[in-house]
């Protein structure tokens, strides 16, 4: 499958790394890496072999946002006829790129190479996992050019990562929050050195691999839609329908017998 704005391959049994191609430009998302995206999410959704996917950047950046100078061109000027044209042809096809990340089956580890601003601040916060490299930084800097700070779900998913006041702090500011506070703050797992950041996210996926493929798809999914649940009863009614699959499952059997008391 040809996706000229990223490269895509198994690096291992199960592993798919994604690495954002547009380094000259800092991986900026421009129309052409939204139809990439696209395509990615429709075979991810169906093929079972990948159960764990990287997601990372070429070069010095992970990503730095929508591409402004690309959407500044004058052969783009007729997605800015009108705010419904805008809002079909723009911005929706952006938050589509956050829903699908949301959507597809596999867990998603963000290895944050470098900058991580504007959309690629909230593909970031859309991975279920993130891993940063002591280079990389976050910037929600859609304030910083006369927009809202909520833009492509920060306003939802920031707050509910590190909550309101940190979400806040960072959103009304535009500020750069490095590595080592995005650790602290819960916004990362982790903070390494760049020659070891793809190693140590391998590290994550080899442990999710080694659980049973139910199990880790339903743990995304219960993740992602009890976000929203309206009650602990909500949140665990599904909980309760996703452990009776999987008890039935047949690898739930198999991996209880490992537990058995040996002397």
């Amino acid at each position: 499958m040809a996706l000229p704005t990223m490269t895509y391959e198994i690096i291992e049994p199960g592993i798919a790394l994604v690495m954002l191609n547009r380094p000259e430009r800092l991986n900026a998302i421009n129309l052409a890496m939204l139809d990439d995206f696209q395509k990615l999410f429709t075979m991810l959704s169906k093929d079972e072999s990948v159960r764990v996917l990287i997601l990372t950047g070429q070069g010095k950046g992970f990503c730095s946002g929508a591409d402004l100078v690309e959407a500044a061109d004058e052969k783009n000027a007729h997605h800015f006829a009108d705010p419904y044209t805008y809002l079909a042809f723009i911005q929706e096809r952006y938050s589509s790129l956050i829903k699908g990340l949301r959507d597809i089956p596999q867990p998603i580890i963000a290895a944050i190479n470098g900058a991580a601003a504007g959309g690629g601040f909230c593909m970031a916060l859309a991975c279920d996992i993130r891993i940063t490299s002591l280079e990389g930084y976050f910037v929600a800097s859609f304030i910083n050019i006369s927009l809202s700070g909520g833009e492509l779900g920060s306003s939802y998913l920031l707050p509910r990562l590190i909550g309101l006041s940190r979400a806040a702090d960072i959103l009304y500011s535009g500020r750069k929050v490095a590595a080592h506070e995005a650790e602290t703050s819960g916004l990362v797992s982790a903070v390494v050195p760049q020659e070891r950041l793809i190693e140590t996210a391998l590290g994550y996926a080899r442990t999710m691999l080694a659980k049973s493929p139910g199990g880790l798809r339903l743990t995304k999914r219960v993740l992602d839609q009890n976000l929203e649940a309206p009650s602990l009863s909500a949140a665990m009614e599904l909980e309760n329908r996703n452990q009776a699959l999987l008890v039935f499952s047949g690898d739930f059997a198999k991996m209880v017998k490992s537990f058995n008391v040996k002397d």
